[in-house]
């Protein structure tokens, strides 16, 4: 049985900037076909711009709010909101709030660097 505990996983970069703990995956359960994360952005943070090719993901905002652009859509989000990011579509994510804002992703298949297309540099 694989449970993992999120204050006991060590943190590390994403190729988009983000801070993650990642609770399921490959790398550590028998996990095969996608991954579970959290991610974090402190206050005024971002992520860059990117897409992943095969990877669809859902991101579901546990803590704070922040803005999202999904392609040419963009709308403030906050803790209760759930994401759709279909695989192609490039996104952004914004903390506008006061507190470090908190995601959990899941990623269909899962997360990899190989599969982050990065499409603008940090502003």
């Amino acid at each position: 049985m694989d449970v993992k505990n999120l204050d006991e996983l060590a943190p590390f970069a994403t190729k988009d900037g983000s801070e993650i703990r990642e609770l399921l995956a490959h790398r550590n359960s028998v996990i095969r076909n996608q991954s579970l994360a959290e991610a974090r952005l402190p206050v005024g943070g971002t992520t860059q711009e990117h897409f992943h090719p095969r990877a669809e993901e859902i991101y579901f905002i546990t803590h704070g709010t922040g803005k999202i652009r999904i392609e040419n859509e963009t709308r403030a989000v906050r803790a209760g909101d759930a994401i759709a990011i279909p695989p192609g579509q490039k996104h952004k994510l914004w903390n506008t709030g006061n507190e470090t804002l908190r995601l959990l992703c899941c990623c269909a298949p899962a997360y990899e660097h190989g599969d982050t297309v990065i499409t603008e540099k940090f502003e």
